[in-house]
């Protein structure tokens, strides 16, 4: 019982989120929902074969350390205040990252509004526009890039076949 009432509860939290995403749409269907979401965008220092193997390891650190802290936040505004206040060691993550795979360049990072174009994966649709994103640069960051949703704490990643769903309350469900 105890479970069934976890369950509903987690189901309601889930359905009012989304009636408050579609309250925000348009009337010709066009969501309006991006000021909801903090994106990232890990860039590539080249197209080289190499620049863009490394991009995945960096992305791997980054997520690690990004998702138990934002994770914490209730609000986009207070995850983008943490994220701004860790650009220091989010930067020093990724150069790490990039000298234990033997690349003598580092990374930057800053927080900007971006234009995205509209993404589909699976049944998640995020809409073309200007968003607030996380950017890691990795040397010149010339290349091509990863990006994910780092507010509300989701990360889609690609992968050859698929693509992998990440979030706490879906980690929460599972274990019911």
């Amino acid at each position: 019982m105890r479970k069934f009432c976890i369950f509903f509860l987690l189901s309601i939290i889930i359905s009012l989120t989304a009636v408050g995403f579609m309250r925000d749409a348009k009337p010709d269907g066009q969501d309006v929902a991006t000021t909801k979401y903090l994106r990232m965008h890990v860039r590539a220092d080249s197209n080289e074969t190499d620049a863009q193997a490394v991009k995945y390891y960096v992305r791997d650190r980054l997520v690690e350390y990004l998702t138990p802290l934002v994770a914490s936040y209730e609000t986009k505004e207070k995850a983008m205040q943490g994220v701004k206040a860790h650009l220091g060691e989010i930067a020093e993550i990724a150069t790490r990252a990039l000298r234990n795979k033997g690349f003598s360049y580092g990374a930057t990072a800053s927080v900007e509004k971006e234009y995205f174009p509209t993404r589909v994966y699976d049944e998640y649709t995020l809409p073309a526009g200007e968003y607030d994103a996380l950017i890691v640069r990795l040397g010149r960051g010339a290349g091509e890039n990863w990006w994910c949703v780092v507010y509300p704490p989701l990360c889609f990643v690609a992968t050859c076949e698929n693509v992998v769903y990440k979030s706490k309350i879906k980690e929460i469900i599972d274990r019911f």
